[in-house]
């Protein structure tokens, strides 16, 4: 996997963690139909929108699974957002957790660029 790819794929990821935080921001306390159609929900559309763009764009130059494998950079970040921008609770075990998570993506992403 290339730099590049690298470079696209976190900022797909963090395109999609910020739309679906901005999702969420969206959603929060609305039970009416129209009151779905607010600014965060539309912004977080076009954010989670473009991840996917990009998101396309790096399946179209590399192997699904490598690509596939920064859907958990995405997790983490929606993990850390919601912990500290909605001021969600964070566990120590879901710390150890993410610290696993990248290191798991680092050996997937940095071997497969030297493959």
């Amino acid at each position: 996997m290339t730099r590049m790819t690298i470079l696209l794929l976190t900022v797909s990821s963090v395109s999609a963690a910020v739309g679906q935080l901005l999702l969420k921001k969206g959603a929060d306390g609305r039970s009416e139909i129209l009151d779905f159609v607010n600014a965060p929900l539309i912004l977080g559309l076009a954010f989670y929108a473009g991840g996917v763009l990009i998101w396309i764009y790096a399946l179209s130059v590399e192997k699904l699974v490598s690509v596939y494998a920064f859907t958990a950079l995405t997790f983490v970040l929606v993990y850390l957002g919601g912990a500290f921008l909605l001021h969600e609770q964070i566990s120590r075990p879901a710390l150890v957790g993410i610290a696993l998570i990248l290191a798991g993506l680092y050996l997937i992403a940095g071997f497969e660029s030297h493959a």
